[in-house]
């Protein structure tokens, strides 16, 4: 039974940025953060607060425009709480206090202004919430600033807070990219939270990175489209962002239709940060973050025993609960492929049985597709899947082995080779012997839970067998014997099928 969702149980965040202003509206507190409404608008709040000390008027009213629909918006959507935050600019300029009073009873809420530290620490809660056990430095570039905070799994360090958003750098350089140079030089050098970046991960957060992200994607050819997870080397990170400062001198930036109009000019200025964090910090690599302050301030809400769930199982869950035949069978299929590792003796890190969890839980999420589309759809639906806790390289290693569940093992029906150039080769083998375990569980089970708890592997030298309990001797038939053979092929057995 397919579960509703509760009125009222929805929860929003406002988020009022130097840059933009946003409202998204998440389906419920949970560890799994589920977006139903996003929407952003460009005001440029931080402009001028460097130079003038003042947020711009005109930003000023098309913010509080911006507010007055976002809060028309929740009473529609019947959002059950909304939470408001606001960043740099208005915690930076003088009438800052005045324009958050209008805003206030605009949203009808207590808008938080986020102190610098509580910036930084709210965006490593959202890495946190949408990494997988992070490693690294999270640096968070908005419009006003630059947050910069250590995360090693769960724990938190303390952060520190820079003037090089893309907007306060760009007034305080007055336009001149050899001037922001030297300013981002020299608030630069020597900052703790980067000189322990070295050999680690960067967490890249912020629209401003995610625009760069989208064209690198689209320039390199990579096959996903999904920015949150998105990692490239810190060399090769260092190489784009010397190249598209090199576009922007020579005035060729223009014709990046995809990234928004009032976001153009400051790429130039998120790159040249970017530049210099590699050359403090020398990170192994630059990881994407969509998830960020806002993410970081709901988990911060969460019990600490849902922020200790897994993201990954928790979102998996939610769609085996939503979209397929039976939830409980699912949770058999977890529960049988671990009989089959335990037997054959599979070597699994802790990593490969959470990816095999992911993909039971995931497995029958297809079935009202066409059969003759099922394992294409299930593929493109996993690795573009709006979820976290998972990279590029596991979202094609899960939807791969749903792909093979419902598409096969044949040649003819082979998945994209640019999915397949995502994997290793023994992770390749890997998902085709995951889905051809899953072909034969859905063709003994039909997807219905009670039958899978019923059968049973044994190991008699080179042989496997899948034993079958007496009141269910009815369901082996040629088909399934095949099938099982196919899968035992995989793990370098013999396959044949026991009747108890």
């Amino acid at each position: 039974m397919k579960r509703p969702r509760k009125r009222g149980s929805s929860v929003a965040v406002i988020d009022i940025g130097s840059n933009s202003v946003r409202l998204v509206v998440y389906e419920g507190l949970t560890r799994s953060l589920i977006p139903i409404f996003n929407e952003k608008t460009l005001c440029g709040l931080g402009r001028e607060v460097q130079s003038t000390g003042l947020l711009a008027p005109d930003a000023v009213d098309k913010a509080l425009t911006s507010l007055k629909r976002f809060r028309a918006l929740c009473r529609v959507m019947q959002v059950g709480r909304v939470f408001a935050i606001a960043t740099a600019a208005c915690r930076d300029a003088s009438n800052g206090p005045d324009f958050i009073a209008k805003a206030e009873r605009i949203c009808a809420v207590k808008i938080e202004i986020l102190s610098g530290p509580r910036e930084a620490r709210l965006s490593a809660l959202g890495v946190i919430s949408g990494i997988h056990h992070p490693d690294g430095i999270v640096g968070d570039l908005g419009g006003g600033s630059l947050e910069l905070i250590d995360v090693r799994k769960n724990s938190v360090r303390s952060g520190v807070t820079l003037p090089l958003g893309g907007l306060a750098l760009q007034d305080l350089a007055h336009k001149s990219l050899k001037r922001a140079d030297r300013i981002v030089r020299e608030e630069l050098d020597e900052v703790p939270q980067l000189t322990a970046g070295r050999g680690r991960t960067f967490y890249a957060v912020g629209g401003t990175w995610r625009a760069l992200a989208r064209i690198h994607i689209i320039q390199s050819g990579y096959p996903l489209q999904v920015m949150h997870g998105y990692s490239i080397s810190a060399a090769e990170a260092l190489d784009f962002s010397r190249r598209l400062r090199r576009l922007a001198a020579a005035d060729m930036l223009a014709d990046i239709e995809i990234v928004a109009d009032a976001r153009r000019p400051l790429l130039t200025y998120a790159a040249l940060v970017l530049e210099h964090i590699i050359r403090v910090a020398k990170p192994k690599s630059i990881v994407f973050s969509t998830f960020g302050v806002r993410e970081g301030l709901l988990h911060e809400k969460l019990s600490e025993s849902e922020r200790n769930k897994d993201g990954l199982i928790c979102a998996a869950e939610e769609l085996n609960q939503l979209l397929s035949r039976s939830a409980k069978h699912a949770r058999e299929l977890i529960a049988w492929t671990d009989r089959l590792a335990r037997v054959v003796k599979l070597r699994e890190t802790e990593e490969d049985r959470r990816l095999r969890h992911t993909a039971c839980l995931l497995s029958d999420i297809g079935w009202r597709v066409h059969p003759d589309h099922r394992g294409e759809q299930t593929l493109s639906l996993v690795v573009n899947g709006n979820f976290g806790a998972i990279t590029h390289t596991e979202r094609a290693f899960v939807g791969l082995s749903v792909f093979y569940r419902y598409a096969g093992l044949s040649e003819e029906n082979q998945p994209p080779v640019t999915m397949q150039e995502l994997l290793t080769p023994a992770q390749l083998e890997r998902a085709r012997l995951l889905g051809a375990a899953f072909r034969v569980a859905h063709l003994i089970s039909a997807a219905r839970p009670g039958v899978l708890p019923a059968t049973h592997f044994r190991s008699q030298g080179r042989n496997l067998m899948l034993v079958f309990e007496h009141r269910l001797v009815d369901l082996v038939a040629d088909r399934v014997g095949s099938r099982f053979r196919a899968l035992a092929r995989l793990i370098g057995r013999s396959g044949s099928i026991v009747r108890r």
